[in-house]
C-alpha cells in the first residue's frame, strides 16, 4: 500500500480521465452531484503543497549531486588508458558503475530513494510510489546531472567517444531494442522487488543487490548496445558531443522495460492490490480505502521527512 504522504500529489488529470469512463452510478451515491472541478482543483493544491517543500527539493537534488558522481565515475572509467582493449575494458566499466550505483544508493538512498535512472523513477511512478510531480522532476535532475559530469569528463580529457552508446556492428535496432528493453526490465525489477516495504524476507543489502544487477545488465549488453539501460547515463555524453545517433533507442527501450517491470511486479507476481475496486480507489483517491489523499497534508517546510525507500537492513 502506499504512503499517503507520497502518494498525495496524485496527478489530477487521472481522476478527470478516468471518472469520465466510468459509470456515473459507480462514481457516486447521486450520479447528479459529481464535482470533476473540485477534485481537480484539490490534486493541484496537493501539487503546489509538494512543490515548495524543503524535503522535496532536497530529493531532487539528491537526484542531482548522485547523478553526476554516478556519470562522471562511470564515463572516467571508459576513457580510461585501456579504452581500446576490449574485454578488459568491458570488465572494468562494468564494475565501475555496478559499484557506483551501489555506494551511491547506500549514500542517498534515504534521501531522495537514489533513483539516479529515469526508468526506475517512471517504473516506482507505474507502482505507485511516487507522485508524477516527483518523478518529472527527479528526471529533469538526472539528466542535468549526467550532462554536467559528461561536461567535467569531457573537459578534463577528451576521447574518441566520450562514452556515448552506439550499437556494434551487426546488431539492429531490433536486437538493440530487445536488449536493452531486457537489461532495464531485470534492473528495474530488483529495485522495486528490494525495496517493497511489504517484504520482511530482505536481510542482505538492497544497494547491493541494484549494484549487482547493474552489473549484469552491463555483462550482458555491453558488447551490442554499450549498455544504456539509464536514458540520463545516454543523453549526457550524447549532449555533449552531439552524437545523437539512434538515440532515441536509449529512451525508448528503457522507458518500456521500466514500465513492463512494474506492471509484470505489481500485477502479476506480487499484487500490490487483488482488489478492482480497491485499485480503482488507489488510481481516484490515492488510497486503497477510497479516502481522497488529496486531503491529506503534504509535509511542508521543517516538516519530517518521508519514510525511507529502503528497507531497514
Amino acid at each position: 500500500m502506499c504512503d499517503l504522504k507520497i502518494c498525495a500529489a496524485r496527478p489530477f488529470f487521472f481522476y478527470c480521465v478516468i471518472s469520465s469512463l466510468l459509470p456515473l452510478h459507480r462514481q457516486k451515491k447521486n450520479p447528479f452531484t459529481i464535482n470533476t472541478a473540485n477534485k481537480c482543483t484539490t490534486h493541484l493544491e496537493a501539487d503546489m503543497a509538494e512543490i515548495k517543500s524543503w524535503v522535496f527539493w532536497r530529493a531532487v537534488g539528491a537526484e542531482f549531486v548522485g547523478m553526476l558522481l554516478f556519470i562522471f565515475i562511470g564515463l572516467s572509467s571508459i576513457i580510461g588508458r585501456s579504452e581500446k582493449d576490449q574485454v578488459p575494458q568491458e570488465l572494468k566499466v562494468s564494475l565501475a558503475f555496478a559499484l557506483a550505483i551501489a555506494t551511491l544508493a547506500q549514500s542517498l538512498g534515504h534521501v531522495s530513494g537514489a533513483h539516479l535512472n529515469p526508468a526506475v523513477s517512471l517504473g516506482l511512478l507505474v507502482c505507485c510510489q511516487i507522485s508524477a510531480l516527483k518523478c518529472v522532476f527527479y528526471i529533469l535532475a538526472q539528466m542535468l546531472g549526467a550532462v554536467a559530469a559528461s561536461a567535467i569528463v569531457n573537459g578534463l580529457r577528451k576521447s574518441e567517444s566520450l562514452g556515448v552508446n552506439q550499437l556494434s556492428p551487426g546488431v539492429t535496432l531490433e536486437k538493440g531494442f530487445i536488449i536493452e528493453f531486457l537489461t532495464t526490465l531485470q534492473l528495474v525489477l530488483c529495485v522495486i522487488a528490494v525495496t517493497d516495504k511489504r517484504r520482511r524476507d530482505v536481510t542482505g543489502s538492497a544497494p547491493l543487490a541494484i549494484g549487482l544487477s547493474v552489473g549484469l545488465g552491463h555483462f550482458a549488453a555491453i558488447s551490442f548496445t554499450g549498455c544504456g539501460i539509464n536514458p540520463a547515463r545516454s543523453f549526457g555524453p550524447a549532449l555533449i558531443r552531439n552524437d545523437m545517433k539512434n538515440h532515441w533507442l536509449y529512451w525508448l527501450a528503457p522507458m518500456c522495460g521500466g514500465i513492463a517491470a512494474a506492471l509484470l511486479y505489481d500485477f502479476l507476481l506480487y499484487p500490490r492490490i487483488n482488489n478492482l475496486r480497491r485499485r480503482k480507489n488507489m488510481l481516484l483517491y490515492g488510497s486503497e480505502d477510497g479516502i481522497d489523499a488529496a486531503e491529506v497534508t503534504v509535509g511542508g517546510e521543517g516538516g519530517s521527512p518521508e519514510p525511507s525507500q529502503w528497507p531497514k537492513q
